[in-house]
């Protein structure tokens, strides 16, 4: 049973609740969290690639802002995952190492963009509106798009919690952080993510 990552006051807030529908943006949810049939082939790379590249490719959209850069991330990720193939133990440990790879990459393409004084912000109206993210509600959108006012370190826990639907325990392995500190980020992250909300609205 998948823990839940602490929200600001107990309760389920609505932007609690807002956020845990992002996984039905996640194609691959279903397929990481019901346990492979016992009698299952071994995986492949082939294998992952078709089922989880738009997964990682939505997950480092929502992360990094735009397509094009979400896919050099998940290009990466999985041409890292085949040089690591032989060291990996099976399915789960070759999808966390995407899920680490993907965070890691989109950090490095953030530092990236700030030390490069030509980098011109995708335009907001347009950057999460491709193919991917397309057909949002009014609500989700404007979620998504507040994801992007967050500091990166909550915007992480927030998407990997909400969109990915992992665990304390599977975010502090993806994030590097410990699970006290994805909890308590996450907290502050929530609180954080509607005040922005309330603002756009008043």
């Amino acid at each position: 049973m998948t823990e839940k990552v602490g929200s600001a006051g107990g309760g389920e807030s609505a932007v609690e609740r807002t956020l845990g529908t992002l996984a039905t943006l996640n194609p691959a949810y279903a397929l990481d969290h019901e346990p492979p049939p016992a009698a299952a082939p071994p995986i492949t790379i082939d294998e992952l690639y078709r089922t989880h590249r738009m997964q990682m490719v939505r997950m480092a959209i929502l992360l990094v802002d735009d397509m094009a850069s979400a896919e050099d991330v998940v290009q990466e990720a999985f041409a890292g995952l085949y040089r690591n193939w032989g060291g990996l133990r099976d399915r789960n440990a070759a999808i966390g190492y995407l899920r680490t790879a993907v965070v890691n990459g989109s950090r490095s393409m953030l530092r990236r963009r700030r030390t490069a004084r030509a980098y011109v912000p995708p335009d907001p109206g347009t950057a999460r509106s491709a193919e991917s993210l397309a057909m949002l509600s009014a609500e989700h959108q404007a979620v998504v798009n507040a994801l992007g006012d967050l500091a990166p370190r909550q915007r992480e826990v927030l998407v990997l919690r909400y969109y990915g639907g992992l665990s304390e325990a599977e975010i502090a392995e993806a994030t590097g952080l410990s699970k006290g500190t994805v909890k308590s980020t996450a907290s502050r992250a929530v609180a954080k993510l509607g005040d922005i909300m309330r603002s756009a609205h008043s």
